[in-house]
């Protein structure tokens, strides 16, 4: 199924029903695809909370995400 930017302001409720029924939804933003809305799967969903992934992973400077980045706030908050 295919829905516009617009269609998902205005429609979320029925979007997410259509994902909810296992139909996944493609966003579409002036014509291009810009993100999949896809049904959670409690089993395989990865829980990424405190962890960090990608570039950040294997830095040893950072042992606890929180602390580092309530560090790196400390002065804007």
């Amino acid at each position: 199924m295919k829905a516009t930017a617009k269609e998902l302001r205005f429609n979320s409720k029925e979007l997410l029903d259509a994902v909810n029924r296992g139909e996944e939804v493609v966003i579409t933003f002036r014509g291009k695809p810009c993100a999949k809305l896809i049904p959670y799967d409690e089993e395989n969903g990865q829980n990424t909370a405190n962890e960090l992934f990608g570039i950040w992973k294997d830095n040893n400077r950072v042992q606890n995400v929180d602390a580092y980045v309530r560090g790196l706030r400390k002065g804007r908050l």
